[in-house]
């Protein structure tokens, strides 16, 4: 098993990022969704928006860590891919990372405008840097609508890769999901 990529794929540190994150991000869009819904009356009218902020945090720590190890790791090969494919590839990933850090950040001032402090299930606070009465409405809006975006992204860059497996039979999602291919080992090697 590879810890850092290669130029055959990503290693084990890049695909968990990508496939918790995947998870992740769906679930707090199907949270987010779910609990603007909710009314006062409900038991989860406070707990489901402290677990969305806990985890939105988290969220953004591990994109800036997952951002850092990208630039500091070798790209793998394009395995065939078109000049035009490669560019797209580049600029959906590269959205992403800004995508996901504008609806973070947005998510952070939706909750901080009152100078509160984010409580981060109890182990850390990330404390409030701008108090603006009204914030929390345009950043709302802001969070909402990137949202959005980041899912249509999302859908499309899993139509991309499942196209590229089962159409271009291409090598692009299974070394995400199972990282580079092992090397060969030389049966007369082995027996030394």
């Amino acid at each position: 098993m590879y810890f850092r990529d290669t130029s055959q794929g990503y290693g084990i540190v890049s695909r968990l990022f990508h496939w918790v994150m995947a998870v992740a991000i769906f679930a707090m869009f199907a949270l987010g969704v779910w609990m603007v819904k909710l009314d006062y009356y409900s038991p989860y009218y406070n707990a489901a928006p402290n677990l969305h902020r806990s985890v939105g945090i988290l969220l953004l720590i591990a994109l800036l860590v997952r951002w850092l190890w990208r630039i500091t790791n070798i790209k793998p090969d394009p395995d065939g891919l078109s000049p035009l494919e490669q560019k797209a590839s580049y600029a959906a990933h590269w959205g992403f990372y800004v995508l996901l850090l504008g609806l973070m950040v947005s998510g952070y001032l939706i909750s901080t405008p009152d100078g509160q402090p984010i409580d981060v299930f109890g182990w850390f606070d990330v404390p409030s840097v701008i108090k603006m009465r009204g914030l929390e409405s345009s950043a709302g809006y802001v969070h909402r609508v990137v949202a959005y975006v980041v899912i249509a992204l999302a859908v499309v860059h899993t139509l991309a890769a499942l196209k590229h497996h089962f159409v271009d039979k291409s090598k692009i999602l299974s070394r995400m999901w199972s990282g580079p291919p092992r090397p060969a080992i030389n049966p007369e090697e082995e027996n030394h």
